[in-house]
């Protein structure tokens, strides 16, 4: 983590940098050059790079406050010393048998569909994703496999 956070602080140090020598340049190009415009400051840029440099600084915050709340512990990533399974961790509990991922996705691409083509394809997705949603969720609570 101690390393994670200094990449993300150096990202947005770059970043800010960039937002500052974009606004320079873009003065620079329109009160020198040949546009006739006098100064004008192209917005879009400017905030794009500023957005990215602010966002950059919330992560590298947020995992400053993460490695100093874990009391310094060193992560295996960052330790020359670890093995590869020193990081293995559980990542939860999936159901390698379970169709309702797969009618979950189709119900969502079905509705983005219908936001893309027409309206009406919408009234049928959403009732088919909450069917699919209900079932995902009470997958254990009956039948087959429920508990």
């Amino acid at each position: 983590m101690g390393a994670t956070w200094k990449l993300f602080t150096i990202l947005a140090a770059f970043c800010f940098a960039a937002c500052a020598g974009y606004i320079v340049w873009g003065i620079a190009d329109q009160t020198f050059g040949n546009h006739g415009e006098g100064g004008r400051l192209e917005w879009v840029g400017v905030l794009a790079l500023g957005l990215v440099g602010a966002l950059c600084a919330l992560i590298a915050f947020f995992i400053w406050r993460q490695h100093r709340a874990q009391g310094g512990v060193e992560l295996p990533e960052d330790r020359v010393d670890a093995n590869i399974d020193d990081g293995e961790a559980e990542q939860g509990f999936f159901s390698p048998w379970s169709w309702w991922p797969v009618s979950l996705g189709a119900s969502a691409a079905l509705m983005f569909t219908g936001l893309a083509i027409g309206n009406w394809i919408c009234f049928i997705a959403v009732p088919l994703a909450a069917i699919s949603l209900v079932g995902l969720i009470f997958e254990y609570q009956r039948g087959y496999f429920g508990h």
